[in-house]
C-alpha cells in the first residue's frame, strides 16, 4: 500500500476490527447456547439464550462505536490534507505575485539608471 492515502488504510484496519470483533461476540453468543442446550430446567434455558443475546448486542454495540470512530478520524484526516492542500496552493500563488511584484519594481529601477548614466 505504499500509494493508499492514511484515510484508506484506517478503514481498512477498522474493517479488520469490526470482523475480528464480530466474530468474539458470535463466539460468545455459541458459548452461552451451548450451555443453555446443556440445561435441563426452562428457567436455566432462558437465562443462557437471554445472556448470549445480550453478549451479541453488547459486541454489536462495540463494533459499531468502532466503524463511527474509525470514520471520524478517517474523514477528519481527509479533511485535513484537503485543507493542507489548499493552503499550500494559495501560498504559492502568494508568492508567485510578490516575485511577480518584485520583478515588476526591479525593471524600472534598472531603465531609471541606465537613463541616468546616459
Amino acid at each position: 500500500m505504499p500509494t493508499a492515502s492514511l484515510d484508506t488504510v484506517i478503514r481498512q484496519l477498522a474493517k479488520q476490527q469490526h470482523k475480528s470483533l464480530m466474530a468474539a461476540a458470535k463466539a460468545g453468543r455459541d458459548h452461552y447456547l451451548a450451555l443453555a442446550a446443556k440445561v435441563k430446567d426452562a428457567a436455566g434455558k432462558a437465562r443462557f439464550k437471554a445472556m448470549a443475546k445480550h453478549a451479541m448486542d453488547e459486541g454489536m454495540a462495540a463494533a459499531r462505536r468502532l466503524q463511527m470512530s474509525a470514520d471520524n478520524t478517517a474523514d477528519s484526516f481527509a479533511r485535513a490534507m484537503r485543507r493542507l492542500g489548499e493552503e499550500a496552493e494559495a501560498e504559492a500563488l502568494k508568492l508567485a505575485e510578490k516575485a511577480k511584484a518584485a520583478a515588476a519594481k526591479k525593471k524600472p529601477a534598472k531603465k531609471a539608471a541606465k537613463k541616468a548614466k546616459a
